[in-house]
């Protein structure tokens, strides 16, 4: 193994995954490093199987789901089924959350939107007929993805491997320590982990919690400081038994609720193989999850988890078919450090939207909504969105250290912000977006911060990356007539 590369990223989820494949395509020597065994993050180890209905996932998303199609099972696209709000006359009793049921008539293209679902309950009918999501297997999905890293032939990926140690000179990263010992370097990194533990190691500057109104004037956030983080979820998987029934719950865990008022709501996607994906909404505050530790947090939440189903299997009888065959080892986590960045993304991009934005430096492009998970029951927010909004690659720079890039969840995102562009899709683009950056950063020897931007931006378009609204003609060709094999 090498001790220098061109780039280095640490964290193989989705936005190592499209960081590593964007330089490594051009050429540049690439090492991916992961500390879990096996790629993906939140879209596979966390459990969240699911690419939720989104503008802008036309780049190596697009590419990794045409990859899925060539495994039987591996993939299919879900379209609105029964839902707690809208109980159907037949319907004895309401479905406890929402469901995404797989329909095959279904493409690519229909989940590339969300907005436009307004705030009413009249939004219902829009979002039955526009929101769909990719639902997949999650070892599939690792597979494809280090397939694609693979071929490449520039690409060295370092599983059940942790980052340990930064060395910075004067607001350089020059050398980053493994915790094997190894120490390798190179002239450009990125940051693509869970808590933004390389900023944190070279001293970064971050924000963690809720901004107050005063410091970017948001309308919708609070007038004060507060610690809250988004929440967390525990994913698990249910399957078909021989025998209906209750699973027993084991004695030490309560049968009622006994950390909010009533079990929360559940999010149900089917797989193509007939299994559900349950995400329960939430299984814990995030600050809560944040502050007690990833171990002690993922105890407590499978206890969560334990008590939720065996409420549902006895309310609602359909889930006595089903008991749960696979846990996500991982605790999905909504929200954790956002780095300060040469620019930080806020409400007010998100409400201006595409039409008002006027950053020369777009690189992604996002709908999701406002969404805010609250671990009191009636506490949470979901403000939908009535267009596309922006990205600026500047979101993805280091202040403090000149040749690191954030491309996760932590990236420079107000509290608010990063409410809407957490999802896998858009972190996979930021990651295309910092890989090409490195290419051309070494092209031009500039640094990261003087990356001629229409040359990047022109080559995340060859790329097919959606950076307007509506989709462009070129880019529904590309995915209607590309071929079925693996691209």
């Amino acid at each position: 193994m090498n001790n220098s590369y061109d780039i280095i990223i640490i964290g193989g989820g989705s936005g190592g995954i499209g960081a590593a494949l964007g330089a490594a395509r051009q050429g540049l020597n690439v090492l991916l490093v992961e500390k879990a065994d096996q790629l993906g993050g939140t879209a596979a180890i966390g459990g969240v199987n699911n690419w939720e209905p989104v503008v802008g996932g036309t780049g190596f998303p697009f590419e990794i789901y045409k990859c899925l199609t060539k495994i039987p099972d591996a993939v299919g696209i879900s379209t609105f089924g029964r839902h707690i709000s809208c109980q159907k006359q037949n319907e004895q009793v309401p479905y406890p959350g929402g469901e995404g049921v797989i329909d095959l008539a279904l493409s690519y293209i229909d989940t590339l939107r969300r907005h436009g679902a307004g705030n009413s309950p009249k939004s219902l009918e829009f979002r039955i007929k526009n929101w769909h999501s990719v639902v997949f297997e999650p070892d599939a999905y690792s597979q494809v993805v280090e397939q694609m890293l693979d071929k490449t032939g520039h690409c060295t990926v370092l599983k059940k491997t942790a980052f340990s140690r930064a060395i910075v000179d004067r607001g350089h990263l020059v050398e980053v320590e493994l915790d094997n010992g190894q120490k390798i370097s190179a002239p450009f990194f990125v940051d693509a982990t869970a808590d933004i533990v390389l900023a944190m190691a070279c001293g970064c500057k971050f924000m963690v919690g809720q901004e107050s109104k005063d410091v970017f004037n948001e309308p919708s956030a609070p007038s004060k400081p507060t610690g809250y983080l988004n929440s967390a979820t525990l994913v698990f998987r249910v399957s078909r038994k021989n025998k209906i029934g209750v699973d027993p719950l084991p004695e030490d865990i309560p049968k009622a609720c006994w950390w909010r008022e009533c079990f929360p709501y559940i999010s149900v996607e089917h797989y193509s193989c007939g299994d559900l994906n349950i995400n329960m909404l939430p299984t814990m505050a995030g600050d809560e999850a944040f502050k007690m530790g990833s171990e002690a947090a993922y105890k407590e939440c499978y206890r969560r988890i334990l008590a939720q189903w065996h409420y549902n299997q006895i309310n609602y009888t359909e889930f006595q078919q089903y008991s749960i065959t696979w846990v996500a080892p991982m605790l999905g986590m909504r929200e954790t450090r956002r780095i300060k960045s040469s620019y930080i993304l806020t409400e007010h991009d998100l409400l201006n939207g595409l039409s008002c934005q006027d950053h020369p430096d777009i690189i992604a492009v996002a709908d999701h909504a406002m969404d805010i998970h609250a671990a009191e029951a009636g506490h949470g927010r979901c403000i939908e969105l009535n267009e596309p909004y922006g990205i600026p690659y500047r979101c993805l720079l280091s202040k403090d250290i000149d040749n690191l890039m954030i491309a996760c969840r932590g990236a420079g995102f107000s509290s608010v912000a990063a409410s809407s562009c957490r999802l896998s899709r858009t972190i996979m683009q930021l990651g295309q977006a910092a890989g090409m950056a490195a290419v051309l950063a070494k092209q031009e020897n500039v640094p990261l911060l003087k990356v001629p931007l229409e040359k990047l931006r022109a080559s995340l378009r060859r790329q097919h990356v959606q950076l307007e609204w509506p989709l462009s003609e070129e880019i529904k060709t590309y995915i209607n007539s590309s071929d079925p094999m693996c691209i």
